[in-house]
This record gives structure tokens, C-alpha cells and sequence, in this order.
């Protein structure tokens, strides 16, 4: 490879890294520093730079900047109408006494696919608690395995932001990603419980004494205290308890208010089944639409490229078009899940709370494209490929290093798979690699370690009452246990797909 392009490359990754641990700003300026000083270093024209950031900024947003909201807004109102409460207790139901833990993962996993991992694990660790109090044991395990089940998803499966964005910028069926996320996720969940049950009792001594007083309190099966704190993991709790029978309950949903009801009208509750129809039917959608173009594609012969859907499949080419199928569910989430009399003000404030929660994860995911872009107009992702074909190392495997590298170095994964993807788009056609197994190399890459510059693990070990070697032996070591058992998955899915 070219020593300046090389240099060039080198230099925008580390400005990325250099910005986001040294600095007062963010990622998103990060992406679009490192978009310039690769430009200039690589010679590329300046006028050329400013050009590439723009047009790679609009068209990574004009694709999946509308998905990434829609989900977004779909998350809010299964967290506010108690759906996502609803979905976990219905999972832990389902498993049964003594697999709490594998319900627990479960119940990550299903939560964590449209709510953010951190505000997620704060609606469902009480719940985790309350079964610690039954069983009188084994929290740790029980936390971890949440923790840990809402990291595969969160990394794995659309539309989740980070998968979303990299299978935007990679230019990969989303339905092949959804379903391969998935496949994903069932194949590397007994690691997780398997971790779990192996590391959990050897730090349930480790748990500090004001979170152990809440999960026991006095070594008694009781109802939980009520608290409204957040960052400080001891005293943050939601309205949890039990009933006279052991059984777990837990009402994450009292914490908001859904609006005044009528004279007469019953409690407003969201059972499992409601609950899922604004996950169910998109992912239904997005999927036909997958499987009708794979037959029509089949039918044409136009099994690579681009093609004309024929007419029979041009409606399921409509509505599962991510955009069309994820505004059907947010229209089933407002009208089905939350009840007729909550304000239209009200909804309108939770729209806009999941709008601001998304705004700096479009900015990341327009900055990423805006720095693909300028890797592909100067050069420089041509010469990655190149300098790639010429090592041993499997071309699938280029995207997953560089997003185990970026997350160990500043901590976010979405900033990980995103700078992964955008760095691996130009070279992904000339090597020859499929894109949905470069998406999956980008997101299962930005699992590993996850320490002290991940604000993930402050939620998971505050909450969980780790602290200093227990809290790295714990949640670390379990997230770079599913990172390293997703290699063998990769080497398996590029023998499937590449």
C-alpha cells in the first residue's frame, strides 16, 4: 500500500480515537476532523474534501437517517405504555423456575432490539432483583445475563442504531441482516448464561453492601424500596415487589404518566401479545419483502446487482421498505399500545425526547458516511483493498479488527462498527466480501472488552454493585467472552455467504 495513503489512513483513525478520549468533543466531529485530515493527507483536492463529506453525509442519511428515527420513536413507546415490561415478564413465564437467567438474557436481548441498552437495563434490573429476593441469591448472574443479552442485540440486530447504520453504510439487505443478527444472537446466548453462571457466584460476595441492603434486604423476601435515582445504581429502582404467592412482579410503566382516564375506564395494561405488534409486524414486513425479491430475483436470474422487481413483488418491495414497514409500526405502537384518553400532547413530548436521543446518533451516522466517502474519492479505500488481498488475513475479517481496535481505544460501539463500516465500505465489492457478512464483522467486532470508557458498563457494574476487579472480571470479561465466541460464527457465515 502506498506509504501516504497508508499514512493517510492511519492518521484519520487516530484522529477519531485522539478526539473522542482527549478532547471536549464528540464523535461526530471526530468522524468529519478525521474525513478532512485524511483528504489533505492523501492529496486530494481541498474543494474535493469539503465535497466528499457533504455528499457522503446526505446520501448515508437520505438512505437510513428515517429508519434510525422511526425506531427510535417505536422504543419510547414500549418504554412509556409498559409493552417492554410486558415482553420480559411474558419471557420470564415462558422459561420457568430455574432458568431465570437464560430468561433474563432473553429478555435482554427482546428489549434492547428498539430500546437503548442503558435506559433499558434501568426499566428491567429491578426485575432481576425481584427474582434475586425470591430466590435469595444469585443477583449477579441474573444481572449479568441481562446486561450481556442486551449487548447482542444492541450490537447485532437492526433497528438497533449502530447494526442499522452500518448496514446502511455497507449497502446490505437489512432483512438478511435482521434475520442473520438474530441467528446470531440465539447461537451466542448460552455463552452468555454459561459466563454468567461461572462468574456469577464467585462476585455474589463482591456485590458493595447499599446495593446488596436493596436485593436482601435484611436477608428477607421483601418489596423492594422505592427510588428514583438513576446514575447511582444502589439506590435506582422502579416499583418492584411480590405477590403472596413468590411470584415476580414489576410495573416499569407506573413511573409515566399516560394522561387522565375517564370516569369508569379500566387500568390501562399492555399485554405481551399487543406489546409485540410494533416489532412483529415491521420485522414481518421487512423480511416477506427479502424473501419475495431472493424468488424474484431467483425467477429473473438476477441473482447479483441490481434489478426491476416484477410486478407481483413490487407491493411487498413496498411495504417492507424499512421506511413504510418501521411507520407502520410506529403508528400500531401509538394507537394500540398506548390508551385513547393520553394527550396528544403527551405523545407528541415522547416523540420528541426519542428524537433527541437519535439526533447525535444521526450525526455519528452521517459523519461516518461523510468519512467513507472521502476514503473512496481519495484513494485511499482502493489501496486498503489492495493492501488487504496481499496479506494472509481473510478480507471478512478487516472490518471486525478494526472495530475490536476502535472500541478497546474509545469505548462506544456505535462509534466502533460505524467507523468500522465506513473505513471497510470502499473495499467491501473488490474483495469480494458480502456485505451483510461485513456488517456483522463490524458489529460483532465492537463487543469486546467493554471497561471504563464505556458508559455501558457504569449502568451495568453500578447497578449490579460490582466495583473495581470484580465489575472487570464480571461484565468485561463476559462481553469479550461473546466477542470471541462470534469469530467461529463469522468464519462459518462467510463460508455460507462470501
Amino acid at each position: 500500500m502506498d506509504l501516504q495513503l497508508l499514512l493517510a489512513l492511519f492518521l484519520g483513525i487516530a484522529v477519531i480515537v485522539v478526539v473522542v478520549l482527549r478532547t471536549r468533543l464528540d464523535a461526530f466531529v471526530g468522524l468529519l476532523l478525521a474525513g478532512l485530515v485524511t483528504g489533505v493527507v492523501a492529496g486530494q483536492p481541498l474543494n474535493g474534501i469539503v465535497t466528499s463529506i457533504t455528499n457522503g453525509f446526505g446520501s448515508t442519511l437520505g438512505s437510513i437517517g428515517i429508519v434510525i428515527g422511526l425506531g427510535v420513536a417505536i422504543g419510547k413507546i414500549l418504554e412509556v405504555s409498559g409493552a417492554a415490561d410486558a415482553l420480559a415478564r411474558a419471557f420470564l413465564g415462558a422459561f420457568g423456575k430455574g432458568r431465570e437467567d437464560w430468561a433474563m438474557g432473553s429478555v435482554g436481548a427482546l428489549v434492547s432490539v428498539p430500546v437503548f441498552c442503558d435506559s433499558g437495563y434501568v426499566i428491567m434490573n429491578p426485575l432481576a432483583r425481584s427474582i434475586a429476593r425470591v430466590k435469595r441469591g444469585g443477583y449477579v448472574t441474573l444481572a449479568l445475563a441481562l446486561g450481556c443479552g442486551m449487548t447482542l442485540t444492541h450490537h447485532l440486530v437492526p433497528p438497533t442504531p449502530g447494526p442499522l447504520a452500518a448496514t446502511g453504510l455497507l449497502g446490505a439487505d437489512l432483512g438478511l441482516v435482521i434475520v442473520t443478527g438474530l441467528a446470531f444472537t440465539v447461537l451466542l446466548l448460552p455463552v452468555v448464561v454459561v459466563y454468567a453462571r461461572w462468574i456469577g457466584p464467585k462476585l455474589e460476595d463482591e456485590i458493595v453492601p447499599a446495593v446488596r441492603e436493596l436485593v436482601y434486604p435484611d436477608g428477607r423476601r421483601a418489596a423492594a424500596p422505592h427510588s428514583s435515582g438513576r446514575s447511582g445504581g444502589a439506590g435506582a429502582d422502579s416499583h418492584t415487589g411480590t405477590d403472596t404467592d413468590g411470584e415476580v412482579e414489576t410495573d416499569a410503566a407506573s413511573a409515566y404518566d399516560l394522561g387522565e382516564p375517564p370516569a369508569g375506564a379500566k387500568p390501562h395494561r399492555v399485554g405481551a401479545l399487543l406489546g409485540s405488534l410494533p416489532l412483529l409486524v415491521p420485522l414481518a414486513l421487512i423480511i416477506l419483502n427479502t424473501v419475495t425479491a431472493a424468488v424474484d430475483r431467483q425467477n429473473q436470474g438476477a441473482l447479483a446487482g441490481d434489478y426491476t422487481p416484477s410486478d407481483w413483488a413490487v407491493p411487498f418491495a413496498f411495504v417492507g421498505n424499512p421506511v413504510v414497514a418501521l411507520l407502520v409500526g410506529t403508528i400500531l405502537a401509538v394507537y394500540v399500545l398506548l390508551p385513547r384518553w393520553t394527550p396528544r400532547t403527551k405523545v407528541q413530548g415522547w416523540f420528541a425526547d426519542a428524537a433527541a436521543s437519535a439526533g447525535l446518533i444521526l450525526l455519528i451516522t452521517g459523519a461516518g458516511g461523510a468519512f467513507g466517502q472521502v476514503l473512496r474519492d481519495s484513494g485511499v479505500g482502493d489501496a486498503l483493498a489492495e493492501a488487504v488481498a496481499a496479506t494472509a488475513l481473510p478480507a471478512f475479517l478487516v472490518p471486525f479488527v478494526i472495530a475490536t481496535v476502535v472500541r478497546i481505544a474509545q469505548g462506544s460501539g456505535t462509534v466502533a462498527m460505524i467507523t468500522a463500516a465506513s473505513v471497510t465500505a470502499p473495499i467491501v465489492g473488490t474483495l469480494g466480501i458480502d456485505p451483510v457478512v461485513a456488517v456483522l464483522a463490524c458489529t460483532a467486532g465492537s463487543m469486546v472488552l467493554s471497561y471504563f470508557n464505556d458508559s455501558y458498563f457504569w449502568v451495568v457494574t453500578r447497578f449490579t454493585g460490582l466495583e473495581g476487579t470484580a465489575a472487570l472480571k464480571g461484565w468485561s470479561g463476559i462481553t469479550t467472552a461473546v466477542w470471541a465466541a462470534s469469530i467461529p460464527l463469522l468464519v462459518i457465515l462467510n463460508l455460507i455467504m462470501g
